[in-house]
């Protein structure tokens, strides 16, 4: 059904969004601008397919209404926060979860705790978060590895061969993530191939066929989504049982095989962070060199920072904070490209916005999309430019949105690390140039991603 299908695309990214269903609906929007519902029984559902995607549908609702707006999913009123101001009034710095994580959970129908309340789903998160920082300090060197093989791969290409981001950066990802969580045996690229193909399937209906409810209305996709998440699940339940067996402690998965989390509970987590991981980190990379390709002048600015900082060493774990002008290149990247452009909150109690009461057990979405690009915020907003973060007030909004600081999602953090490792590999050795002609466009879903291959050159430095 339509409006199940995008109630779920949004509503999972709360932490406690099941609680809509055991309360009667309002059908009162407390008096704040926005839309009339549509339809009596779908509200604004179809406006949001009709836009193509709820951060497009969201750009118009904030256009035409201003920084706080309503709409309605289903019968009940949602409201959208579409400023720094808004947000800052409304998000609790306190908040222990992490909303990609309960959204993903809450799709593959997983707990975000250990079966309990509030205290064990912090404690849950802290082990999962524990165990990626570990797992990327453990094998650093594997990630050094992955990322010189394909840099020395593209300079072997001649000049003005054309390089395919998409797929080269999705294939770094999946090896880099799958090795890191799961182990050596993903070093072959037979394994890596095959588990790529039910994670591609799963990840296309979860930012897709839940948003237009296509899944809903064909059997036959349902059936292939549904074989693909089960046979990805019994990948999963496996290699941990086999690292059990081994009794290792390098990779992610042996670090929740050591904690109190059940066999059910390990897969669901090794589940997440491959299908998260995989899909954040190259996007982020993605992105990354598309926007440096584009700019001779960041290129250089960047390669001074890494000859300065490095010399000609390989970046190190304790380097990677010395590299400030690399943090504003990925800090921008995030920004330009909209990686996450929707989150949302469950508003617990009753609260206040300016002069707009919300009342509890509003479901609350953060714009995110629509903020990153908000003139009132960011001077230039679709202009690329990473020394904007040199300002205090511009690295303050960046992380008040949760993207830096303490409440940046892991899988975040491991992208940024990985990110890093490519561009002082890359940006040493090489340089990037854009394809004339190229136009870029935006696939805004869980993850912002191009519709199409993205294509660059690459030339040798001298």
């Amino acid at each position: 059904m339509l409006d199940f299908a995008i109630f779920a695309v949004t509503f999972v990214i709360i932490l406690v969004g099941a609680v809509l269903y055991l309360y009667p609906s309002s059908r009162r929007a407390s008096g704040i601008p926005g839309l009339n519902p549509t339809d009596e029984k779908d509200g604004n559902l179809q406006d949001i397919v009709n836009k193509g995607s709820l951060h497009e549908f969201l750009v118009s609702l904030h256009q035409e209404f201003g920084s706080v707006a309503s709409f309605w999913f289903g019968g009940r009123p949602v409201v959208s926060l579409g400023s720094v101001q808004q947000l800052q009034q409304h998000i609790n710095p306190n908040h222990s979860t992490d909303s990609f994580e309960t959204m993903l959970k809450s799709l593959l129908s997983y707990q975000s705790g250990m079966g309990g309340g509030a205290t064990e789903a912090v404690l849950r998160k802290k082990v999962y978060e524990s165990g990626i920082n570990n797992t990327l300090k453990n094998n650093f060197p594997l990630v050094l590895k992955l990322v010189e093989e394909l840099v020395g791969k593209w300079k072997s290409f001649p000049k003005d061969q054309h390089t395919p981001l998409c797929a080269h950066l999705l294939g770094l990802a999946m090896k880099t993530v799958t090795q890191l969580a799961l182990g050596e045996s993903f070093g072959d690229d037979a394994e890596v191939i095959s588990f790529r193909k039910n994670h591609d399937a799963i990840w296309s209906e979860i930012g897709k066929g839940y948003l237009d409810g296509s899944l809903e209305k064909s059997s036959s996709r349902k059936a292939h989504y549904e074989k693909a998440l089960s046979e990805m699940e019994s990948v999963l339940l496996s290699v941990a049982k086999e690292r059990k067996a081994q009794r290792k402690q390098t990779v992610f998965v042996d670090a929740l095989l050591q904690s109190s989390l059940s066999e059910r509970q390990i897969m669901e987590d090794c589940m997440v962070f491959t299908l998260a991981g995989c899909v954040i980190t190259a996007n982020l990379c993605i992105w990354a060199l598309h926007f440096l390709s584009t700019s001779e002048e960041v290129q250089d600015k960047l390669h001074q920072e890494l000859e300065e900082v490095l010399g000609s060493d390989p970046v190190s774990l304790d380097k990677i904070p010395q590299l400030r002008y690399c943090q504003q290149v990925l800090n921008e990247t995030v920004r330009t490209a909209k990686l996450t452009p929707v989150a949302a909150r469950l508003q617990e109690v009753e609260g206040k916005v300016d002069q707009h009461v919300i009342p509890k057990e509003t479901l609350v979405i953060y714009a995110l999309g629509v903020v990153l690009q908000d003139s009132e915020t960011w001077s230039t907003p679709y202009r690329f430019d990473p020394d904007r973060f040199e300002e205090e007030s511009a690295r303050k909004s960046f992380c008040l949105l949760g993207f830096a600081g303490n409440q940046t999602c892991p899988e975040l953090r491991f992208a940024y690390t990985v990110a890093t490792v490519l561009l002082s590999t890359l940006v040493r050795q090489l340089k990037l140039h854009r394809l004339n002609g190229q136009v870029m466009e935006v696939r805004s879903e869980l993850v912002s991603t191009p519709k199409d291959e993205t294509w660059i050159t690459v030339s040798r430095r001298s």
